[in-house]
């Protein structure tokens, strides 16, 4: 008689929201090793309602699975230079910058935001591979350099037109920010970090708080009516219509920038003068031109091509979709995927191998949705 095969649970670590989620009728999935909000019940929710909900007025998402981290120390800025492919030391105080870290192959091994705080360099990461993260970070930053994870802050993220005035009756300064830029505050004595950024192609804020003082901030976020709770879902459909790539799926350690169409975060400065991990074979590749470049799709009809799904020029397979979903906002499929550079000129016909159905498919420019990011007059 043979024995079962023992399955290990994975242990799921609660966000500081958790109970409050709950509450609130969320729908609870595990996700980068926590558990976490998919979508909410009532009148506003629904992955559909809560995603057109953030287009029309405002909506409050939970990123505290995503790891909060400081460097600091003398040569910080360098030290952080040596490893990423953007001017870091060059970032004047309360300005932001995305980044990619990468490995010595070009290979990205995450993409992050960087912000000068004035006191040290703000570094926000991925959730499902923070872990990786400090451990790259703590084996190459030299010892004079202080690495510090602030493992006890939530992250809340107020994204839609009407994020800036919700968050500006609570918070003056906030108003003040414009895109890419970020400042302290301080909201009845709890300190608050504030970002103008914003993963869903919409303005909106990050905002980083105590976790013993989460539950507080957003219920005031939420009390205003402006203000609905979203979930997972939401985010990655409208990230998707932005055009925003996710880590771990539209780029791996396997993809470099420039296939990933990223090469906008090295800095033109940096591209020449190198000095940071992985230069010379991302130089190789932007001096050679990539094989494969990211791209996004439009398909015909309502069936969406999903991860996974080959594309096609006729009888050949010229790539892959990474992602791929219906866009509430265009009422049509879209994807992105890694396609044959022979193949990504905008208005290229393409197909989407879906059920062993192929599904006609166009090449189409990025975003899919126009970014309303809050750039100041």
């Amino acid at each position: 008689m043979s024995e079962e095969p023992l399955v290990e649970e994975i242990a799921l670590d609660p966000l500081p929201l958790d109970a409050w989620h709950r509450e609130n009728g969320a729908r609870m999935v595990p996700f980068a090793g926590y558990e976490m909000p998919i979508q909410y019940a009532g009148e506003h929710g629904g992955i559909v309602a809560e995603h057109n909900w953030t287009r029309e007025s405002a909506s409050l998402f939970d990123v505290s699975h995503m790891g909060q981290l400081g460097v600091s120390g003398d040569q910080a800025g360098e030290a952080l230079e040596a490893l990423l492919p953007g001017g870091i030391t060059s970032l004047k105080e309360g300005r932001m910058r995305y980044s990619l870290l990468l490995n010595e192959e070009g290979g990205i091994l995450d993409d992050l935001m960087v912000t000068n705080t004035g006191q040290q360099y703000g570094l926000v990461v991925n959730g499902a591979c923070k872990w990786d993260d400090i451990a790259h970070l703590r084996e190459h930053l030299p010892d004079a350099v202080t690495l510090t994870h602030y493992a006890d802050n939530a992250l809340l993220a107020l994204q839609g037109p009407k994020a800036a005035d919700v968050l500006g009756a609570l918070v003056p300064v906030a108003s003040e920010l414009t895109f890419m830029k970020a400042c302290f505050a301080d909201w009845e004595g709890v300190p608050l970090w504030i970002s103008r950024a914003g993963y869903t192609g919409e303005d909106g804020f990050e905002i980083a708080v105590p976790g013993k003082h989460a539950e507080k901030l957003a219920n005031a976020l939420t009390e205003d009516d402006r203000v609905n709770p979203a979930g997972l879902g939401a985010r990655d459909s409208l990230r998707l219509e932005a055009g925003l790539p996710l880590y771990g799926h539209d780029m791996t350690d396997g993809t470099d920038p420039v296939s990933a169409d990223l090469t906008f975060a090295l800095t033109k400065k940096r591209r020449e003068s190198g000095g940071w991990m992985g230069h010379e074979p991302v130089a190789a590749i932007l001096a050679n031109g990539p094989k494969q470049r990211r791209v996004g799709l439009l398909l015909d009809g309502r069936m969406p091509a999903r991860e996974g799904a080959g594309v096609y020029a006729g009888d050949t397979k010229v790539g892959t979709v990474t992602s791929g979903g219906f866009s509430p906002t265009l009422g049509q499929p879209i994807a992105m995927a890694y396609v044959d550079i022979t193949h990504t000129a905008d208005g290229t016909a393409l197909e989407c191998e879906v059920r062993n159905k192929r599904l006609s498919a166009t090449v189409s420019p990025m975003p899919f949705v126009p970014h309303r990011y809050f750039r100041g007059s």
